[in-house]
């Protein structure tokens, strides 16, 4: 799912890619609308597994904040509107998502355009925002440590 969704430059919303053309992505809109069209070389087209943002410490992958803003939220659209919100409840919604996240380089409209794009994959029914390989890939690495620190009590 993270290398088929797609963001494109001078372009509102978000896309999902359909095929590959000779010299273009066919796309379709995420929205109501479902409407395909070509992007081509010269369109600056960004998967969303490509994005992260700044935090104190390292980049955070965009799908890891997705994620998080799906626990706080239940699974549904967010609370807070992009367009409406003031910068302080901006900042104090996304510092519940992102504690750390850096204050000087992440934008306002960062914010705004990250819960727009939540909001775009929650009404289209996209919610599985962390890859489930990962994740299992994680989970034997632990497994892999717990009968050895078992061993070593022994």
């Amino acid at each position: 799912m993270q290398q088929t969704i797609l963001a494109i430059a001078g372009k509102p919303g978000l896309y999902k890619l359909v095929t590959r053309g000779k010299n273009n992505l066919i796309v379709e809109a995420l929205d109501a609308t479902h409407r395909r069209q070509p992007a081509f070389a010269s369109d600056r087209i960004t998967s969303l597994a490509d994005v992260a943002m700044y935090t104190e410490t390292d980049d955070v992958p965009l799908m890891t904040i997705l994620e998080s803003i799906k626990k706080l939220e239940g699974g549904k659209k967010a609370s807070v509107d992009p367009k409406k919100a003031s910068p302080d409840e901006l900042h104090e919604f996304f510092t519940k998502v992102l504690p750390e996240w850096d204050r000087d380089r992440v934008k306002n409209s960062h914010i705004q355009k990250l819960i727009q794009w939540y909001n775009i994959l929650v009404e289209a029914g996209i919610t599985d925002f962390e890859d489930k390989v990962e994740a299992e890939e994680a989970e034997p690495a632990k497994a892999d440590a717990k009968p050895a620190d078992d061993k070593q009590e022994a």
